[in-house]
């Protein structure tokens, strides 16, 4: 069996003529952000690979936003995916949204300012995110999850869960509760990389009981 790319390899798609494929990224290597949190293997796509993948992907989360970004192992991210995390809100329960405090010097407790509570944005394990999709602000996305191209995802998607549209909405599970509970207790995405090699086809053929007993 081939050796698997290490987690720390920033480029791990090689092209035919064995040079590396810059519009693919390992997140863990290519980012250097105090407010990321990123699994081993999770990667992302992009057509016109950007120079600073954070900026890419979450462009209004800086270096000293209160909230956090937290992406699983294993998860999927294709071209034109956006994190709009909650640094980029308004405040919004007053007569005005304009943030005037950013225009003539930003001081603590600045009414214009939202006071928070600045939720951190968290991806679970194995989520594939769909070209041009948008995860805003504290949403919560569970183990497995399928978002559908240019979705517009809020608030909590329960794992394995295909959620699609604007504003995103459920449209099925992708196995029984039952399922889940198993795939849940499995936590395949926490084993040993040979382990999860050994274990493909039941894993990506939907053979339970296999990946059961390949458990290490």
């Amino acid at each position: 069996m081939p050796d698997f790319p290490a987690p720390d390899t920033r480029h791990p798609v090689r092209l035919p003529d064995g040079s590396a494929h810059s519009g693919t990224v390992f997140l863990k290597p290519a980012i250097d952000h105090p407010r990321w949190q990123v699994g081993d293997y999770s990667y992302a796509s992009a057509f016109d690979p950007p120079a600073d993948w954070a900026a890419h992907l979450a462009p209004y989360l800086f270096d000293f936003s209160p909230e956090q970004l937290v992406i699983g192992k294993f998860c999927q991210i294709a071209d034109g995916v956006r994190f709009i995390t909650a640094s980029a809100n308004h405040r919004h329960d007053g007569f005005s949204s304009f943030p005037f405090a950013i225009f003539d010097g930003p001081a603590p407790g600045r009414p214009s300012l939202p006071a928070g509570p600045f939720p951190d944005t968290r991806i679970g394990p194995d989520v594939w995110i769909g070209q041009g999709a948008r995860i805003l602000p504290g949403a919560q996305l569970g183990a497995g999850v399928i978002v559908g191209a240019g979705a517009v995802v809020a608030g909590s998607v329960p794992p394995y869960a295909v959620v699609a549209g604007n504003p995103g909405r459920v449209l099925r599970m992708r196995f029984d509760e039952a399922t889940i509970a198993r795939l849940l207790a499995l936590r395949w995405w926490d084993w040993p990389i040979a382990h999860i090699q050994a274990a493909e086809a039941a894993i990506c053929g939907g053979d339970l009981v296999a990946l059961e007993r390949a458990a290490p």
